[in-house]
């Protein structure tokens, strides 16, 4: 499994680090790195394409919803 190519990186509420991480496993299975750091604390996930899919459309319907976006933010 190679460390990965880095996708994106950015900071999320009360002090965690979200890193994204484009991960080639040893039977060439592409994966999302999902690295969530907080304090000296990691949570790492490798997810698959679909769940990929499945998650990022979730979070971005949710975060709609929420109606607090700010339209002129990247995204």
């Amino acid at each position: 499994m190679s460390d990965g190519e880095p996708v994106a990186e950015f900071a999320a509420p009360f002090g965690q680090q979200v890193q994204l991480q484009d991960v080639k496993m040893e039977n060439g299975v592409r994966m999302m790195r999902v690295r969530i750091r907080e304090r000296s604390r990691f949570t790492v996930f490798d997810i698959d394409p679909a769940t990929a899919s499945a998650w990022g459309r979730a979070m971005a319907d949710w975060a709609a919803a929420t109606g607090t976006l700010d339209e002129g933010a990247d995204g």
